[in-house]
């Protein structure tokens, strides 16, 4: 009696969870990380709320003046507000999504982004990186791989980013109109050097 009071509990432990149960969780999750924390923006600066972002959801930052890449949340610099300013952003598979763009706003000195393998990354996410104003002014580079939900319509937003300099494209299987893309974004941004690697 006593083992069968002791068998029956962990039968029910050993069923798995309803299919497609953890991939809502973790949906949940990501995007409770991506919610937006004016106050701690306010509290404690652009850059250092975008690192806590950014770091949160899997991705690294690199800070103006610095080579190395900053990869641990609990690793962040301290140091008087406003010292560390963002210069790069590598997204590889972080779970950045539309919802937190709201802290790249006030980013003044971010000169290069990659997205690969970003699947929250979508067209709104590009479109709206592009009508960010600091990164209109700043952003030199963006590298876009592997992220499966981007099509034509995002890529070619991007034309507002008016000092890029540097477009790289792989593996991107949204993107249907690559002749159409191109010649847009090379009419809006003439000295882009667009580098494409689709099928």
């Amino acid at each position: 009696m006593l083992l069968g009071k002791i068998v029956q509990p962990a039968c029910r432990l050993s069923k798995l969870p309803p299919p497609g149960a953890c991939r809502h969780f973790w949906g949940w999750l990501n995007a409770v990380f991506n919610k937006v924390d004016y106050e701690r923006i306010e509290a404690v600066g652009p850059d250092r709320a975008a690192s806590e972002w950014l770091l949160r959801c899997g991705a690294l930052v690199r800070y103006r003046g610095y080579q190395k890449w900053q990869q641990d949340y609990n690793g962040l610099p301290t140091g008087p507000l406003g010292k560390y300013k963002i210069e790069a952003i590598n997204a590889t598979e972080s779970c950045i999504m539309y919802r937190g763009f709201d802290y790249l706003d006030g980013l003044e000195h971010v000169t290069e982004i990659k997205l690969q393998k970003c699947i929250y990354i979508q067209d709104e996410c590009l479109q709206r990186l592009s009508e960010t104003k600091n990164l209109q002014k700043s952003l030199l580079q963006l590298r876009i791989i592997s992220c499966g939900n981007v099509t034509d319509k995002g890529i070619i937003a991007l034309h507002r980013l008016t000092n890029l300099e540097y477009l790289y494209l792989s593996d991107l299987p949204g993107i249907r109109e690559k002749e159409t893309t191109v010649r847009v974004l090379q009419q809006a941004l003439p000295n882009l050097e667009l580098e494409l690697d689709l099928e």
